[in-house]
């Protein structure tokens, strides 16, 4: 789908971030030149191992990954048959320009060197 339709749309499938604690900020998608981005939702799926002790996950830009949904709490994703969707439903957020870098960052992360697949989903739209 062109983003001038205005769907949603996968900005960036099977991402593979780590998500032990202690691990840096994961850059899961730059938005591009001339564009803008609304984040609608990310999908966190298939971990390599048990993400328990994973209470504070922290998506967005910035070096600390925290300007759309802070301390997100993954430690149920235990097996790699499990999945969550984060959503940025009934909440306002600030638009992503061009340049912007989301990412994700566990600021309690797992306890096991664990690693994860993330999708974004959003809209992008010309500045």
């Amino acid at each position: 789908m062109d983003a001038k339709e205005g769907g949603i749309m996968a900005l960036a499938r099977n991402v593979t971030v780590n998500l032990q604690n202690g691990d840096p900020k994961s850059t899961i998608y730059t938005v591009p030149a001339g564009k803008k981005m609304i984040v609608v939702f990310v999908v966190v799926k298939a971990p390599t191992a048990s993400l328990a002790g994973a209470t504070d996950v922290d998506f967005g830009d910035g070096a600390g990954a925290n300007t759309w949904l802070n301390a997100v709490n993954l430690a149920d994703l235990t097996t790699s048959a499990k999945f969550r969707v984060i959503s940025s439903l009934n909440t306002t957020y600030t638009i992503f320009d061009a340049g912007d870098v989301f990412g994700v960052k566990p600021v309690t992360g797992a306890v096991l060197d664990a690693d994860a697949i993330v999708d974004l989903f959003g809209y992008l739209y010309d500045e």
